[in-house]
């Protein structure tokens, strides 16, 4: 299974500070719960990698239309 394989499983996503001064992105997927702490340095550099993946789908969906 690849980044690009389709599954039908829902998820929630949360985002937010602890109270530690890390940033949480906590996955829920039914009885599955994953919290990943990252420096806020490290989750800049996420948020960037989620912005430039975003704009590479864009281009994507551009040229299929």
């Amino acid at each position: 299974m690849g980044i690009d394989t389709e599954r039908d499983i829902e998820a929630n996503l949360q985002i937010g500070p602890t109270d530690s001064g890390m940033v949480r992105l906590f996955v829920e997927a039914g009885s599955v719960e994953i919290p990943m702490d990252f420096e806020p340095e490290e989750a800049i550099e996420i948020a960037e990698e989620i912005r430039a993946a975003a704009q590479a789908a864009q281009s994507v969906g551009k040229k299929r239309r």
